[in-house]
């Protein structure tokens, strides 16, 4: 079934997600990364969307010891199938992320690896895309953002020293992606010369002699280090929003459909200047609608070339995207398919898998039914098929 899920890169990635801090920063009796953010750890909330993709072979967690009891608790309700057993972390995040990657490395995998720290509870699925899609041809990158706050560099008695340039200047972010063989073995050498303080794995990269490229991180992508960053979130007014999506394609000429982002084998194809798969069509009218923002043909029309034979998980993605930039997150997802044939049943998990991918969710937020149309209208007939959505989000107060 896998096959036939269309993936931007089919290369198998490890994510290794660190979560063995005490987050004292943070305020409060229980480390950040397990504190309640919207009914839900912020570990679950980092975790979620790279559990969602298809193209994560595998999963680590580095905890404290004693956290464990926390761990499971965390981890509850998610899919687990590639979630190996959380390592033990280390006394600094270095020492963590190198006793992660060994845990990666004892378990068979040498590919490319996504750090990302527990603590940013907002990524996205567009940046993990963008973080996968970055190791086809480096060994090592980066998310980053342009510097908009003039920085000043001090000398030993606290005095201004220097004004860099801001146009040299970005800020960096997780997930950052590297080969596991290379970053391990720097991790290694660094241990066992005692080098320490590093402060991300880029650094340690750098040290080792290896090209660090940089890829577009999100403003949306943020940190939790600080209590106001924890009361802040907590505080914040949540309103339920819910959109509706519906779209149609006729049938033409082919053999096979996309439904939910999987190709199905069918006698005939659909008309359509995309991809055609209505369910992702629906879902994406659906979001842009509960953001009040617009329809699919606004932000990808159909007279724009670019669109034509696109994948329409990118469109999905693009919507979910949307949603997280303006602090919200998606509840639910909930689409009927109306069509006499392909038959839906056999291919519903792979089909709710990929929009769980897409948009960056976890799949048990993700619902697909289908019916017919008791042989009446166009679907009755056999003209065409049509899927209707429904999505339940949540956005900060902004009245």
């Amino acid at each position: 079934m896998r096959r036939n899920v269309r993936t931007e890169n089919p290369a198998e990635v490890a994510v290794l997600l660190v979560a063995a801090g005490r987050g004292l920063r943070a305020g409060g009796d229980v480390p950040k990364q397990y504190r309640l953010l919207q009914g839900r750890p912020v570990l679950a909330h980092a975790l979620t969307p790279f559990a969602a993709d298809p193209r994560i072979a595998r999963i680590v967690v580095a905890i404290a010891a004693g956290d464990e009891a926390r761990y499971a608790q965390c981890i509850a309700g998610e899919d687990t199938n590639r979630l190996l057993d959380p390592v033990q972390g280390g006394e600094t995040r270095q020492d963590s992320v190198r006793l992660g990657l060994r845990r990666l490395a004892e378990d068979g995998f040498a590919g490319p690896v996504l750090i990302h720290d527990a603590a940013r509870p907002f990524v996205s699925a567009a940046l993990i895309d963008r973080a996968i899609a970055a190791m086809r041809s480096e060994i090592a990158a980066i998310p980053a953002l342009p510097v908009t706050d003039t920085i000043k560099r001090l000398d030993d008695a606290g005095r201004i020293a220097e004004t860099p340039a801001r146009d040299r200047l970005v800020s960096v972010q997780t997930p950052q992606a590297f080969d596991l063989n290379a970053l391990l073995a720097a991790h290694e050498r660094a241990h066992e010369r005692g080098l320490g303080g590093f402060t991300d794995d880029a650094a340690l990269m750098e040290w080792a002699g290896h090209p660090v490229s940089t890829f577009a991180g999100e403003t949306s992508n943020l940190k939790l280090t600080h209590p106001e960053d924890m009361s802040g979130l907590d505080a914040r007014a949540l309103t339920v929003r819910v959109g509706t999506g519906y779209d149609v394609h006729a049938f033409a000429p082919g053999d096979h459909v996309w439904l939910g982002g999987v190709r199905i084998a069918h006698e005939r194809g659909v008309l359509a200047h995309s991809d055609g798969d209505v369910v992702l069509h629906a879902l994406t009218d659906a979001l842009l609608g509960a953001l009040a923002d617009g329809d699919i043909g606004t932000h990808f029309p159909p007279s724009d070339p670019q669109w034509r034979n696109a994948a329409s998980s990118r469109f999905l993605a693009f919507a979910a995207e949307r949603v997280a930039k303006r602090g919200g997150r998606i509840d639910h997802l909930d689409i009927t398919v109306v069509c006499e044939a392909p038959r839906i049943g056999p291919h519903r998990e792979a089909i709710r898998a990929e929009i769980a991918r897409s948009a960056g969710i976890a799949v048990s937020r993700v619902a697909i039914k289908a019916t017919t149309s008791e042989r009446m209208g166009f679907t009755g007939r056999g003209e065409g098929l049509a899927a209707l959505a429904t999505a339940t989000i949540r956005l900060p107060d902004e009245d």
